[in-house]
């Protein structure tokens, strides 16, 4: 293997040699990395802060401490002990404003890097006030502290890295006397020196990491706060599930009427023209509605507002129809009472639901006819629709994930009803049943 060369060192074991130089940075890396770190920085920020907080206490208790001696010099009247009290109660009472355990948080999180997420609206319990109090006293104390260790030792560890080079006959800090006369004995002062200013830096940094680990413990969210949040959560899923399924239920059905009418013109193109026509108006004005569904569902993702445009209900269940008819379709219709006394949000589920049924009779059966049948009861709403099945369906690729069924009977739990669809002898059946008491 042969001998080092000069400034190197070989590590026992290990077949290689590191250079000298490559020895002292790994040992200074680790020492110098703190003064390097954006994360250092940020944690004295905090502490000085902390310091910065306890000036008006300082002031209001020196204040209140002379209050105190002259009443006690005039004979010892009560009226200054009160007002200290008082004073002391009222004083204290910023720390349990939410706001200030929010600002606390806040700062916590951008200067100490600590994990505690963002609040959100919830009624604060006084176990979570009084836990953002301790850790506002504990910002205050521990910040003044280091603020005053760092008063003092940067005046210190300065006056020793340079007071030897330019003092004569030593230098006296409290009673200690350090040699400053350019012998061997005081070349150790500049490195005590040095050492208060990085020692001192270093056990802010240390104290700021220490309380980073704390703060989710005294600022985190409490039980009410992670309620809300686990509730808000569940509504902003329920909207979106809310949205996919209107989605799916207005474009799909575009899209399969537009499939239809398509298909339809392709294959009497020559024959008759007038149906071409009807079909390409019918197919413009489908595609001119599915895109302003489309733009309306993608507008409330985008902004997160909630919607303001007025959703089809049973009374446009006629234009529905005459869209579907127009494919070629035999639609029998029926209803049964008055769609107006239907609460709204029921006549939107079921517009969307005989929608989707007959998206699924056109996507699955073709162009078979279709039953649909509303009784709008006291206290319920019935709805059936039913088409024959085709016994040899005809060969095509089916696409899209059969959702529509269960887009159906998520409308229907939302409402607490009830909905059974599948197969009778030889027809399709969907029947569904929708309370109009529990909506009003």
């Amino acid at each position: 293997m042969g001998l080092p060369r000069v400034g190197e060192v070989t590590r026992p074991g290990v077949c290689q040699t590191l250079p000298v130089s490559g020895v002292v940075a790994a040992w200074t890396r680790p020492l110098v990395r703190p003064f390097l770190s954006r994360s250092t920085y940020g944690r004295w920020v905090f502490l000085l802060l902390g310091g910065v907080f306890v000036i008006p206490y300082i002031a209001l208790y020196a204040m209140l401490l002379r209050l105190m001696t002259v009443e006690l010099a005039d004979g010892g009247r009560p009226v200054g002990l009160v007002l200290t009290v008082l004073a002391v109660a009222i004083s204290w009472m910023p720390a349990f404003i939410p706001g200030v355990r929010v600002l606390e948080a806040a700062a916590a999180r951008a200067l100490l890097d600590a994990g505690v997420p963002p609040h959100v609206g919830a009624p604060l319990s006084w176990s979570a006030r009084w836990r953002a109090a301790a850790w506002f006293v504990l910002h205050m104390a521990v910040g003044a502290l280091l603020t005053l260790l760092l008063l003092m030792a940067l005046p210190i560890g300065v006056t020793l890295l340079v007071g030897p080079f330019f003092l004569s006959g030593g230098m006296e800090l409290g009673c200690v006397r350090f040699p400053t006369n350019g012998t061997l004995a005081a070349a150790w002062v500049p490195l005590v020196g040095l050492a208060v200013i990085v020692g001192t830096f270093y056990l802010g940094a240390a104290t700021g990491a220490l309380l980073g680990r704390c703060a989710p413990a005294f600022l985190g969210p409490s039980a009410a706060e992670r309620l809300a949040e686990l509730a808000e959560q569940a509504d902003q899923l329920a909207e979106r599930n809310r949205l996919a399924r209107e989605l799916h239920d207005s474009v799909g059905h575009a899209l399969t009427i537009t499939t239809l009418q398509a298909s339809a013109a392709q294959r009497v193109l020559e024959a008759d023209p007038e149906f071409v026509r009807n079909a390409l108006l019918a197919i413009e004005e489908t595609g001119r509605s599915a895109l302003e569904d489309l733009d309306h569902v993608l507008g409330l993702l985008r902004d997160g507002a909630s919607s303001t445009k007025p959703q089809p209900t049973l009374a446009d269940l006629d234009r529905l129809l005459a869209k579907t008819r127009s494919t070629g379709v035999t639609v029998d219709a029926r209803l049964d009472g008055d769609v107006h006394r239907i609460p709204l949000v029921v006549s939107r589920e079921a517009y969307r639901i005989v929608q989707e049924g007959l998206t699924n009779a056109l996507r699955h059966a073709g162009k078979v006819p279709v039953t649909v049948r509303l009784a709008v009861n006291v206290d319920e709403l019935e709805l059936e629709m039913t088409n024959p099945i085709d016994a040899a369906p005809r060969r095509r690729t089916r696409h899209g994930g059969g959702r529509g069924l269960k887009g159906i009977n998520e409308r229907v739990a939302i409402l607490r009803g009830a909905a059974s669809a599948g197969q009778e002898d030889d027809r399709w059946r969907v029947a569904v049943r929708l309370p109009l008491r529990a909506a009003r």
